[in-house]
């Protein structure tokens, strides 16, 4: 398994931070998904900005039929979602 060192929120500063403070605003906590991402904050946030836009934003497939494709392809994938 490969060990990716990750910020801590408690270290976490600037651009971080914020990003840090939606995901939780978001979700209740930083997945460590998206803590992998702590070195690059620009990366992260484009991510998450790509992540909202599929997930979220305007599309003929409702929010649950998305979640439900995204759960399936991931069991199928043998990783965890």
């Amino acid at each position: 398994m490969a060990w990716i060192e990750t910020i801590s929120d408690q270290d976490a500063e600037g651009s971080l931070k914020r990003q840090y403070e939606v995901g939780i605003k978001r979700a209740g906590r930083v997945y460590n998904i998206v803590r992998v991402m702590s070195q690059n904050p620009e990366t992260m946030r484009t991510s998450m900005g790509l992540y909202m836009a599929t997930m979220q934003g305007d599309s003929p497939l409702s929010r649950a039929l998305r979640e439900m494709l995204a759960t399936v392809v991931s069991r199928i994938n043998e990783c965890h979602y």
